[in-house]
């Protein structure tokens, strides 16, 4: 007899898992399916973001920028070390513990909220009347109401499949286990920029190719531009307008003929190839073509604005549908379509989803670019604040970039934020909030922030917008 519960959620990433507690937390018995395996072939929940995404890139980042930090900027402040090693074995290993800690963290908190959590990957067996079944393994559930969850996966280049050894995706790019020599990457978004910064750090020689004739695209321009030039003195080797050809995988490495912007054939040799250039949505084993579940043309699930698909009591959140491809964005679907089965008003603003790219000056971002407004129409009026004017970045020795605001010319309500720089990802959260709320510039201007704090950026940002910085 199979087990029956009013939700089922397929897939254990940042929208499943956290959709299935909250679906858990409003009254309604829950499983959660999830088929990621650790080395030991148990449970490993958490989606790409846990197991290859987000949580062991931050803790790569992290070491790679210690290491960085002892190696040319401790002597600035007055340490000295001697006989530098890199332990590249132990600092993989401590990017798996972290990872580990994560998987089991969320299948603690699935117990804790009472989700009953199914190891195995789930797909659709067929309609019944008021529900579905679902097949993991050898058993079947039954569900009142699905949510499918199933996340994203690296796309390949069609002419270099990945093998993870040579032609890597984010998976193999965070499992090398020795520094390459030399590295190329092609595609210059966050997960190749994140990379490309661990392996320089490291020791590597990298090398960006991007098909795009300008850098960090959806970024607002200014902005781009810093960080192009931060990357660029930092020794990253940044090409744009490419065409890549043929890929070859030998025994001694990679090599990648292009052609450049400007018409040039080139070859680069390298030990070895990260390839990121976007992702593609998680359907295959789901049987969504037995059970009439509505794909578009990039195999995502159409849903609507709701997040329901055209198969009724089924819903679809995260990578798998529309929209940005952030975890954070997944979490927010997730909770927002249990609150909507339980028969309230789940919301998620496309608006003020922040973006975020973790290397180092940080890029964070909320809202419309400069670029956007102009093409819109939209008067505005745009102020900027250095890092270099401000106390704690000075502290920190690290002044790179800037805060940037744009807002309405005649409200004075905030339409976007940038930030280039240090500790943005956390500077950008009170963006979000003020524009959440829609707040004017005027509102963050009068703020106190402490002092001395990179916030303070923020404020003098604002005040830039009026034309009245305190600091510059």
């Amino acid at each position: 007899m199979s087990k029956t519960f009013d939700v089922i959620v397929i897939g254990g990433g940042p929208g499943g898992y956290i959709g299935a507690i909250r679906a858990a937390q409003l009254g309604f018995a829950t499983a959660c399916i999830d088929d990621w395996k650790n080395d030991k072939g148990g449970p490993a929940p958490g989606g790409t973001c846990t197991n290859v995404g987000c949580i062991p890139s931050k803790a790569l980042l992290q070491s790679s920028e210690y290491f960085d930090h002892a190696a040319h900027h401790f002597a600035g402040h007055g340490i000295g070390l001697k006989d530098l090693s890199l332990d590249l074995k132990k600092m993989l290993a401590r990017k798996d513990a972290v990872v580990k800690q994560n998987n089991d963290g969320i299948l603690y908190l699935l117990k804790k909220n009472k989700v009953s959590f199914f190891h195995g990957r789930g797909s659709f067996v067929r309609a019944l009347d008021g529900g579905w079944e679902i097949a993991v393994g050898d058993e079947v559930l039954t569900g009142k109401q699905v949510i499918v969850a199933t996340g994203s996966s690296a796309r390949a280049l069609p002419q270099a499949p990945f093998d993870e050894e040579l032609i890597l995706s984010n998976d193999g790019a965070l499992r090398i286990g020795t520094v390459p020599r030399k590295l190329v990457l092609i595609g210059s978004g966050v997960i190749g920029l994140e990379m490309g910064s661990v392996w320089r750090r490291l020791g590597a020689e990298v090398t960006v190719l991007e098909a795009l004739p300008t850098f960090l695209a959806a970024v607002d321009a200014q902005i781009a531009r810093e960080a192009h030039r931060a990357f660029t003195k930092q020794g990253l080797k940044i090409e744009l307008g490419v065409t890549v050809g043929e890929v070859k995988a030998g025994r001694k490495g990679v090599s990648v003929a292009y052609t450049t912007a400007q018409g040039e054939a080139r070859t680069l040799e390298a030990d070895k190839l990260i390839v990121s250039i976007g992702r593609v949505p998680n359907t295959t084993g789901l049987n969504a073509e037995g059970v009439g579940l509505g794909l578009d043309e990039r195999g995502a699930i159409i849903v609507d604005d709701q997040c329901r698909t055209n198969l009724s009591g089924v819903w679809a959140v995260g990578d798998v549908v529309r929209g940005p491809m952030l975890a954070h964005k997944a979490e927010e679907e997730g909770v927002a379509v249990a609150e909507r089965i339980a028969g309230q008003h789940g919301h998620v603003d496309f608006n003020t989803i922040p973006w975020v790219i973790y290397t180092s000056p940080e890029i964070a971002w909320v809202g419309q670019t400069e670029e956007q407004l102009k093409s819109s129409g939209r008067a505005y009026k745009a102020g900027t604040f250095p890092f270099a004017a401000n106390g704690r970045a000075r502290a920190l020795g690290d002044t790179t970039g800037m805060v940037k605001f744009l807002a309405d010319a005649a409200s004075d309500e905030i339409l976007g934020v940038h930030i280039v720089g240090p500790m943005a990802s956390e500077l950008i959260a009170e963006a979000v909030v003020a524009m959440v709320f829609r707040a004017s510039s005027e509102d963050i201007a009068r703020i106190c922030h402490a002092h001395p704090s990179l916030s303070e950026a923020t404020k003098e940002a604002a005040l830039a917008v009026d034309k009245r910085t305190l600091n510059l």
